[in-house]
């Protein structure tokens, strides 16, 4: 009879899921006793960071990825980072190891009581099998539930179950295949064509779903066909559009006042793979202008649910789009060139500005690479100076949560071998997810981690002015010399003084990972 733990392997294995982030503690170890041959463990050295580098390889990839934490203290350490992979709708199975089963109603050490309920508020699915015998399908349900709703799920498993036997029920498992197909019916398609090509000024929001789905070149021909102004969706985390093509507007700003305002003259909005809307600052006013209409489409029937406008359509965005394109003439003239970038702005005092970093970034690196950003006061600097045509070519934490940037760029390194990946990251924000740099030392990833360097907390210091706490303390930073942290944990590092010196560094291979830190003169995210 085979064990519960054999039969999770080989339950997995089919899956595609056997590249396995983790920090093991002992109610782990039996879990990962005889891992098969072609599992691959990435060690991370804080759980923040292992979820982070697994939310970045499983947006690479596409792909659902599996992820080994501690039931208790681990769990707790690893949901800051969760609340990004929530946001992103990436479908990370965690897997915790729970106290042996006896232990676990006396509260031994590392027991957690009630496991899921940890997790529940924030996660898709979270649950602990009532016995070993339905580890395998539990197992299952995990991974089923975070393909089907492309959000996390949690898994909790005594350690003693892995050992037990499975019973030959749980074999049938491994055969099992759950899909979906959301795809309008006639009506809905014949309604929804209708309302579009009536339009006289429709405009276009897109989310991060899109070019998590594949989505971007076919957006892009929509947006053509539709001829009107294209936005991305506020709280971005993915670019789902050419930054510079001309219909592009920017992303819109996270706020309900400023975002009625950008709609103001259209009668249709048609939003794409995005919640109705992520708002951050709260600049309170009318949701829509007078007569405009707003059409949301996406997956994500919750995000559909609570949206406080428009109707909603649950549906692939994909086969929206390409029911559109097929309904929608093709334009008569070409939408006209890109636009061009403008020049950088400058600094004074020996720092660069922002701008300046971006610049050399967009000229010297390859048009193909991946950009992992969790820098926030510098995204205004970021905008104005880049220009990203390709799919997958922009990452940034979904919900805010720092310490993505670090780890997150390691995992689309990891995910993404074929493409160059340069994570920017913030003096700030590095501190998160620093231990990443660990992990990128141990697989010889050709990272490029540019750390820009100004000595405090920058996106803090802009909410304190929009909030009328000028004097808040804790804002400052000063002292920290990543050149001399990333060396210790095994990354070449090197501080670059100027402009030239930076893309003189650059422009070298990089052979493994190497930090550049870059001291960069105060910004505001807008």
């Amino acid at each position: 009879m085979p064990s519960v733990r054999r039969v999770a392997h080989e339950f997995l294995q089919r899956r595609g899921l056997t590249t396995v982030f983790g920090n093991p503690g002992s109610n782990e170890l039996p879990f990962l006793a005889d891992l098969p041959d072609g599992f691959r463990y990435v060690l991370g050295l804080h759980e923040g960071a292992v979820v982070g580098m697994a939310d970045g390889y499983a947006q690479a990839t596409g792909r659902p990825v599996l992820v080994n934490l501690h039931a208790a203290s681990g769990s707790g350490n690893a949901m800051g980072a969760l609340t990004n992979a929530v946001a992103a709708r990436t479908p990370l199975v965690v897997v915790a190891g729970q106290q042996v089963r006896p232990a676990v109603g006396v509260e031994a050490n590392l027991a957690n009581v009630d496991a899921p309920a940890l997790m529940k508020p924030l996660v898709g699915w979270a649950a602990e099998p009532a016995c070993a015998e339905d580890v395998p399908r539990a197992l299952a349900q995990a991974v089923f539930e975070a393909e089907l709703q492309r959000r996390p799920t949690y898994l909790s498993v005594p350690y003693d179950d892995w050992a037990a036997e499975a019973g030959d029920n749980s074999l049938q498992v491994l055969q099992r295949r759950v899909q979906r197909a959301a795809v309008p019916d006639a009506g809905q398609a014949r309604r929804l064509v209708e309302q579009v090509t009536s339009a006289r000024r429709p405009a276009l929001v897109l989310g991060g779903d899109i070019d998590t789905a594949g989505l971007f070149d076919d957006a892009v021909r929509l947006a053509e066909r539709l001829g009107g102004p294209v936005w991305a969706a506020p709280s971005q985390f993915r670019l789902p559009f050419p930054n510079r093509h001309p219909l592009f507007r920017g992303v819109l700003p996270a706020g309900i006042a400023p975002i009625c305002e950008a709609f103001e003259g259209h009668d249709l909005v048609l939003v794409l793979g995005a919640p109705v809307f992520r708002y951050h600052e709260y600049l309170p006013g009318r949701y829509l202008p007078e007569g405009t209409r707003l059409i949301q489409v996406t997956e994500d029937a919750s995000a559909a649910a609570r949206a406080p406008m428009g109707e909603a359509l649950v549906a692939d965005p994909g086969a929206v789009i390409e029911l559109l394109v097929k309904s929608l003439d093709a334009p008569a003239e070409p939408v006209g060139a890109y636009r061009p970038v403008p020049e950088p702005a400058g600094a004074e005092g020996g720092r660069l500005h922002p701008e300046q970093v971006f610049a050399a970034l967009r000229e010297v690196l390859p048009e193909e690479t991946a950009y992992v950003v969790e820098s926030t006061s510098t995204n205004a600097a970021w905008w104005r100076q880049m220009d990203l045509r390709r799919p997958g070519s922009y990452y940034f934490p979904a919900a805010g949560g720092l310490g993505f940037g670090l780890p997150g760029a390691v995992g689309v390194a990891l995910g993404r071998p074929d493409r160059p990946v340069v994570g920017v990251i913030g003096d700030g924000s590095a501190n998160y997810g620093i231990t990443a740099l660990w992990t990128a030392a141990q697989h010889r990833l050709p990272l490029t981690v540019v750390l820009l360097r100004n000595g405090t907390y920058g996106a803090l210091r802009w909410f304190g002015g929009l909030l009328g706490v000028p004097d808040a303390p804790g804002l400052d930073i000063p002292g920290l010399d990543f050149t001399r942290i990333a060396e210790g944990y095994g990354v070449r590092a090197v501080h670059a003084g100027g402009a030239e010196e930076l893309r003189a560094v650059l422009a070298e291979p990089a052979d493994g990972p190497r930090l550049v830190q870059v001291d960069t003169a105060l910004t505001t995210p807008s």
